[in-house]
């Protein structure tokens, strides 16, 4: 499969042979110059009706990507992952930037600064960021579910073939969360289906990219339908340095023998590798159903695919200039573990 953000990319990816895509990022559809104005009055709106009428005007925007990428994959499976980065990325920094929203929005700067600050994170990738946010905004998970499910019932009915929509929800660290949101996505995807009278198939799973997670898959795994590992953040949190700034210092550790090569390149067996083994087999002892795929950077690595095949991924997930390396490691995988 291949990671696509867009229907162009969704499109790149099905030229190059992806069969199907593995993580299609929803919060990259919400920069666009015509909608990042819709998401910070979402932002910005300090009730509940206010946020829902935000999330109303970026509803169609949403529903059309989808829709969109649904028809470019013809039928494929397309697994589509809720708001993942926190809300204060949306929102300008600069003092021009701020000045043109208050004018826009006919609301103070004071008040956008106010917010701004409020949203400020000493540690974003470790703060209110993938299902907190539909834990603290459940009308945010409405919206996107709402976009995705009827954007899956309009492509199944013009393309003449089943669909099933692969509702993915991130940052999962404990089972009790991931019900929390897979019943405001259940409830929602249902009432849709139930307003179209359409006969639509959709799945609820999981990225597991905490050690926490990992760890009690046999608790997750029961309620998901699929697990799909972020190895990007996965080894991030199990390594405990940031992606962006290891650039400094591993030099250093490869210079030392500390390191032979870069965790995010090539998967650490070790240790995020443990941490997958784990929740593998974990997962298949209490869900033998269980659908298991990789969506980080290492789903186009070929060493990190001969690892994902021993240990019983069914996929892997890569950018799409990546699928043909993808696929060719993936073959030369499975030929090497039958000898």
């Amino acid at each position: 499969r291949a990671n696509a953000d867009t229907p162009k990319d969704a499109i790149t990816a099905s030229n190059f042979g992806a069969e199907g895509i593995g993580l299609c990022r929803t919060e990259h559809m919400f920069f666009g110059a015509d909608r990042v104005f819709h998401m910070r009055k979402m932002i910005l709106s300090d009730s509940l009706e206010a946020r829902e009428a935000a999330l109303e005007e970026l509803l169609p925007y949403q529903r059309q990507d989808f829709y969109e990428i649904f028809m470019s994959m013809k039928g494929l499976n397309v697994t589509i992952r809720l708001l993942d980065p926190p809300l204060h990325e949306f929102l300008p920094q600069e003092e021009e930037k701020i000045l043109e929203l208050s004018k826009a929005m006919k609301v103070s700067v004071e008040k956008i600064k106010e917010r701004i600050d409020y949203l400020h994170e000493f540690n974003p990738m470790m703060g209110h960021r993938g299902c907190r946010l539909d834990v603290s905004y459940p009308e945010i998970g409405r919206m996107q579910t709402r976009a995705i499910i009827e954007a899956a019932i309009k492509a199944q009915k013009d393309l003449g073939k089943k669909i099933t929509a692969e509702i993915m929800i991130p940052l999962t660290l404990d089972v009790r969360e991931f019900k929390f949101v897979k019943a405001i996505i259940e409830e929602e995807a249902n009432k849709v289906i139930a307003e179209n009278k359409a006969d639509l198939d959709y799945e609820v799973g999981t990225m597991v990219e905490i050690p926490r997670a990992a760890l009690l898959s046999s608790e997750i795994a029961p309620e998901a339908k699929f697990y799909s590992f972020g190895t990007n953040d996965l080894t991030q949190m199990t390594y405990g340095f940031s992606r962006d700034d290891a650039g400094k210092f591993l030099p250093d550790y490869y210079a030392t023998k500390i390191f032979e090569q870069d965790p995010f390149a090539h998967v650490d067996e070790k240790g995020v590798g443990r941490l997958i083994k784990i929740a593998v087999e974990e997962g298949r002892a209490t869900n033998k159903d269980l659908h298991l795929g990789v969506c980080g950077e290492h789903g186009g690595d070929p060493f990190s695919i001969d690892f994902f095949h021993r240990v019983g991924l069914d996929y892997v997930s890569c950018s799409p200039f990546r699928v043909p390396i993808a696929r060719l490691a993936a073959a030369q995988a499975a030929i090497k573990n039958k000898k």
